[in-house]
């Protein structure tokens, strides 16, 4: 194995080993461009999470001769390989046979995985086709990753590469849904254990707005050092900062106690730019649970040529705080205070307006000054200019983002009416 880490927080406990791992994605779609291959990026994340240092991300295509070339490859330079696709039941899933070749054992039937997959099709009602049963072919010397929603068990697989120490391969499903749940449920207790972390990972993602990845980082300094436990990771989804705090310890209660002291650091040092906690929470959830809490509603006028607020909140289903919105080229005639009060909302928030975006623009969106405006329930008008610009497809939802929060900030800054 690869050299020990740092040392961790506890001087009675040896540092975790650094583990290094290569991704293999697999499949035609993805070596021809069809499919975007998102399953790659989301394990070099989660792996990095658990500090594996990913040093590779291969693809490579339905060619039997290649996959046994790209697993040997990788089973001499890393410490752990993950791969997703080619667990399939059709004639081009061949990742069950390239890696019976690589480790030059046979392929056995699994009388367990096969109960597991007739009872998938007994519980839909179908008849089970017969090439459904290679999925339950495993080389020999293999353990079987379990798959809860689908019919292609994973393999756990140890490849002798004539060092100290074997490369393990854990080979996933292709589908995001299947992988991330064997991934989250086997796979990242199995890579835990080896590095010497702990046996127990539990996961904490915060939710920040208002600024971006590079000063985030800038303001967290240490905490998002490599070797830090708990392990604190930053990612962006179209501009919204996530942080994801890995803990790894002996116990439920330690890796508890690790998060939430890491918590109250991170909001000590970024605590105004939080609005909440959970991998899917979203601005409109927080300002939907603030509403709620006041026994007040919101609506929205959107301006111009994009309405993301409207789908946003709608997504929310029914809700006492959401009542609806309108999307409009320009400002109509009709005085907002009465807008408001057809909709009997006691705040309004109104984005004039999103800009349009040419299909044919080659770079960034110029910056351009968006009006925000917010009407109380008392009819008093709030307005506000942001100066805003960036990539034409994140834009739009830049835009509607600042106008959340800047609503949460004028509300939590309002008395109940």
């Amino acid at each position: 194995m690869s050299n020990p880490a740092n040392p961790g927080n506890s001087a009675n406990k040896p540092s975790p080993l650094k583990l290094t791992a290569e991704v293999i994605s697999i499949g035609d779609e993805m070596t021809s461009g069809a499919r975007l291959d998102t399953n790659s990026q989301w394990l070099s994340q989660r792996l990095g999470e658990l500090g594996v240092e990913v040093r590779f991300q291969t693809t490579v295509g339905d060619m039997l001769r290649d996959n046994i070339d790209v697993f040997q490859i990788a089973a001499d330079r890393v410490d752990i390989v993950i791969c997703s696709g080619g667990l399939g039941p059709t004639q081009d899933d061949l990742t069950r046979e390239a890696l019976a070749e690589v480790v030059d054992e046979p392929l056995e039937f699994r009388q367990q995985a096969m109960d597991h997959i007739e009872g998938l099709f007994g519980a839909r009602k179908r008849p089970m086709p017969e090439r459904n049963r290679v999925q339950a072919m495993f080389p020999r010397s293999s353990q079987i990753i379990p798959n809860p929603q689908g019919t292609a068990p994973g393999i756990d697989l140890l490849i002798d590469r004539g060092h100290s120490t074997a490369c393990r391969v854990f080979a996933l499903p292709g589908v995001p849904a299947e992988m991330k749940l064997m991934f989250n449920e086997t796979v990242s207790h199995q890579i835990a254990e080896m590095s010497g972390g702990g046996n127990v990972i539990q996961h904490h993602v915060m939710k920040f707005f208002g600024t971006g990845e590079s000063d985030m980082e800038s303001r967290l300094g240490d905490m998002i050092a490599r070797d830090r436990q708990p392990r604190v990771g930053i990612t962006v989804s179209e501009a919204t900062l996530s942080l994801r705090i890995t803990a790894m310890a002996d116990s439920l209660q330690r890796c508890t106690e690790q998060i939430a002291s890491t918590k109250t650091e991170i909001l000590n040092r970024v605590g105004e730019l939080y609005f909440g906690d959970g991998e899917n929470y979203e601005q409109y959830h927080a300002i939907d649970s603030m509403l709620r809490a006041r026994d007040e509603s919101l609506a929205v006028l959107e301006l111009g040529f994009a309405a993301p607020l409207g789908h946003w909140f709608a997504s929310l289903g029914e809700t006492p705080a959401y009542r609806g919105g309108l999307s409009l080229a320009a400002m109509p005639e009709t005085p907002l205070d009465q807008i408001q009060s057809q909709f009997g909302a006691d705040w309004l928030l109104v984005v004039d307006g999103y800009p349009a975006i040419p299909g044919d623009l080659v770079g960034h969106v110029p910056a351009c000054d968006v009006r925000l405006l917010i009407v109380t329930a008392d009819g008093t008008t709030h307005e506000k200019s942001i100066h805003i610009g960036g990539h034409p497809e994140i834009l739009q939802p830049r835009i509607g983002k600042a106008a959340m929060a800047w609503l949460r900030s004028v509300v939590s800054q309002s008395r109940k009416a």
